[in-house]
C-alpha cells in the first residue's frame, strides 16, 4: 500500500513513541505496585499532593516552551538550532528561579498552599528536578519539531528505568539497615528519573543533533561584525555576540508563541492543583478521618488512574506528533492532509475507547485486587472506564486545535470543563463522597471533547461517521466478548482458575484485543485496513 512520506513518517514515530511509551508504563505498574506496598495508600496520597507544585514550575518554565520550540521548528525548520537554544536559556533560567522559591518557602508552601505539612520536606527535594525537566524538556521539542521520536522515546524509558531501579537499590538498602521507608523515597525515585532523563538526552543530542549537524563539524559561518583570533578560530567573544545576536532575533517570536501557552498551562495546572488540594479537604468534609481521605485519594491516583491512562499512550503518542504535523501541513497550505489527520484521530481514539470500556467494566476488579490487593481500586477502574473515549477524543483533538494555531480556543474549553470538575468537588463530595469525583470526572471530559469537536467543524472539514465510528466497534466489542464467554464456558477454561488472578486477567484482555482489532479489519475491509496499517 502506498503512503505518502508525511503519513509514514508519522505513524513511524507514534508507532515507536507508543511501543516505549506501553514498556515504560508497564514498568511504571511495577514500581507502582512496590510503591502501594512500602508506603501505603495514604503515603501515595501524601505523595501525590506535592505534584502540584512541580506541575506548575512544569507549566512555566518547560511545557509551553517544548510545544512552542516543536511549532515553531515544525514551521521553520531552519531556524530550528536558534531557536532551540534561545528556549533552552529561557526554560533554564525560569527553572533555576523556580527551584530557588520552593526550596525557601517549603514550609510555607506546604501549609498554606497544600494545606499539608507533612509535604514540607518534600518539597526541595522535588524542586531540584525542576531544571532538569526543563532541559530535556527543550531537547525532546527539536526532536518532535522534526518528527524525530526515537531520543524523546528513550528518554522516557531510561527515566523509568533509572527511577525504579535507583529507588529499589535504596529500599533494599533501607530494610537491610532497619530505616523505615517513607514518602520521601518516591520523591528520590521523581529526582533521580528526571536527572537520568536529562543527562541521557543531552548525551545522546551531543551524539545524534535532530538536525544532523555535529557541533565539532567546523566553525560557524561568519556573519557581520564576527572576529576571530590570530588562529584563524572564532574567540570567545565573538562567539558570544553571535548567541546575543541570535538570541535577540529569534526570542520575541519564541516568546509570543510560548507565551499564552504558558498562561494556559499556567491557569489550568493552578486549576488542577486546586481540585487535587481540594479533593482530601472535601473526602474530611464528608465525613472520614485524614487517614481515610488520602487512602481513598491515594487508592484513586495511584492505583485506579494509571491503569486508566495506561492505555493513553498511543493517543499521547498521536497528540505529541499531531501537533508539529499539523502546523507544517497549515503553513504550507496543505488542507487536506490536515482534514486526513483528524479524520484519523478520531478513528483511532473512538476504537481504542470504546475498547478500554469493554476491557475495564468488564475486569476492572480482577485488575484491581489482582495487582494492588485492594477491592476499591477495582471499583474506581470500572467506573472511570466511561472516560476513555472522551479523554483520549479531547487529547488528540486539543493537539490538533494547538497545532492550527488555535491556543485560545483550547485554553477556555479546558478552563470551562475544569471548573465543572471543580464544581462537582467542591458541593458533591461532601454529600456523595469520592462518587462525586468519577462523575465530575466524566461530565468534564464530555464538555471538553465536544467543544473541541465543535471548534475543529468550524475550522477543517473532516470526515464523521457515527455508524463506522462507534455502533460498528462497539457491536464488535459485544461479539467479541461473546466469543470470550464461549471460551470461558469450555472445559479446559478451568484452567483460569489456576492461574494468579492479574495474570488470568491479562490472557482474556489478549483474547478480547485480538477478537476486536480482527473484527474491526474484517468489517471495515478497504477502509479499515488504510486507517489500522
Amino acid at each position: 500500500m502506498n503512503l505518502s512520506p508525511h503519513k509514514r513518517a508519522f505513524i513511524a514515530g507514534t508507532m515507536i513513541l507508543t511501543a516505549t511509551g506501553f514498556l515504560s508504563r508497564i514498568l511504571g505498574f511495577f514500581y507502582r505496585i512496590f510503591l502501594s506496598r512500602a508506603i501505603g495508600a495514604e503515603g501515595l496520597g501524601i505523595y501525590n499532593m506535592v505534584h502540584p507544585i512541580f506541575g506548575i514550575c512544569f507549566a512555566l518554565c518547560a511545557g509551553s516552551i517544548q510545544t512552542a520550540i516543536s511549532r515553531f521548528v515544525a514551521a521553520e525548520v531552519g531556524k530550528g538550532r536558534n531557536v532551540f537554544r534561545t528556549g533552552l536559556v529561557i526554560s533554564l533560567s525560569m527553572s533555576l528561579a523556580l527551584t530557588a522559591v520552593i526550596w525557601n518557602g517549603a514550609d510555607f508552601l506546604a501549609a498554606r498552599v497544600l494545606l499539608e505539612p507533612r509535604c514540607a520536606p518534600l518539597l526541595p527535594m522535588m524542586a531540584l528536578a525542576v531544571p532538569c525537566s526543563a532541559v530535556h524538556a527543550c531537547i525532546n521539542g527539536y526532536y518532535y519539531g522534526l518528527r524525530k521520536t526515537k531520543v524523546p522515546a528513550f528518554t522516557q524509558l531510561m527515566e523509568q528505568a533509572v527511577r525504579i531501579g535507583a529507588v529499589f537499590l535504596v529500599a533494599d538498602i533501607m530494610v537491610e539497615k532497619g530505616i523505615p521507608i517513607t514518602v520521601q523515597l518516591a520523591v528520590f525515585g521523581h529526582l533521580i528519573g528526571e536527572a537520568a532523563s536529562t543527562l541521557f538526552s543531552m548525551v545522546a543530542f551531543s551524539l545524534f543533533p535532530p538536525d544532523g549537524i555535529q557541533p565539532s563539524a567546523g566553525p560557524e559561518p561568519r556573519c557581520a561584525g564576527h572576529t576571530a583570533d590570530d588562529t584563524g578560530q572564532s574567540s570567545p567573544l565573538s562567539g558570544f555576540r553571535s548567541f546575543a545576536a541570535g538570541f535577540r532575533s529569534a526570542a520575541p517570536a519564541l516568546m509570543a508563541l510560548a507565551l499564552p501557552l504558558m498562561g494556559n498551562r499556567l491557569v489550568l495546572n493552578l486549576l488542577s492543583s486546586a481540585e487535587a488540594i481540594l479533593i482530601p479537604n472535601r473526602l474530611l468534609a464528608s465525613g472520614l478521618s485524614s487517614s481515610e481521605a488520602y487512602s481513598v485519594y491515594g487508592v484513586l491516583t495511584g492505583m485506579a488512574m494509571p491503569f486508566i491512562f495506561f492505555p493513553s499512550a498511543i493517543t499521547n503518542s498521536m497528540a505529541v506528533l499531531l501537533l508539529p504535523a499539523v502546523a507544517e501541513a497549515q503553513s504550507v497550505g496543505n488542507r487536506r492532509r490536515i482534514s486526513s489527520a483528524v479524520t484519523m484521530s478520531l478513528r483511532y481514539s473512538l476504537y481504542m475507547g470504546i475498547f478500554c470500556i469493554g476491557i475495564f467494566t468488564r475486569f476492572g476488579d480482577d485488575l484491581g485486587t489482582g495487582v494492588f490487593h485492594d477491592s476499591s481500586a477495582g471499583y474506581f477502574i470500572a467506573t472511570l472506564s466511561w472516560l476513555c473515549p472522551f479523554l483520549y477524543l479531547s487529547t488528540t483533538t486539543g493537539s490538533i486545535l494547538n497545532g492550527l494555531g488555535r491556543t485560545g480556543t483550547t485554553f477556555f474549553q479546558n478552563v470551562a470543563a475544569l471548573l465543572l470538575r471543580l464544581a462537582f468537588v467542591a458541593f458533591g463530595i461532601p454529600v456523595f463522597g469520592i462518587t462525586a469525583l468519577l462523575w465530575g470526572m466524566l461530565a468534564s471530559e464530555i464538555l471538553l471533547s465536544a467543544m473541541h469537536l465543535i471548534s475543529l467543524r468550524r475550522n477543517v472539514d473532516f470526515s464523521w461517521n457515527a455508524w463506522s465510528m462507534i455502533v460498528k466497534p462497539a457491536a464488535i466489542l459485544l461479539l467479541s466478548c461473546g466469543l470470550l464467554a464461549a471460551v470461558l464456558s469450555l472445559p479446559a477454561a478451568a484452567i483460569f482458575g489456576q492461574l494468579h488472578p492479574f495474570l488470568a486477567a491479562a490472557v482474556k484482555i489478549g483474547f478480547l484485543a485480538v477478537c476486536y482489532g480482527g473484527f474491526l479489519l474484517l468489517f471495515h475491509k478497504k477502509e479499515g485496513a488504510e486507517n489500522l496499517e
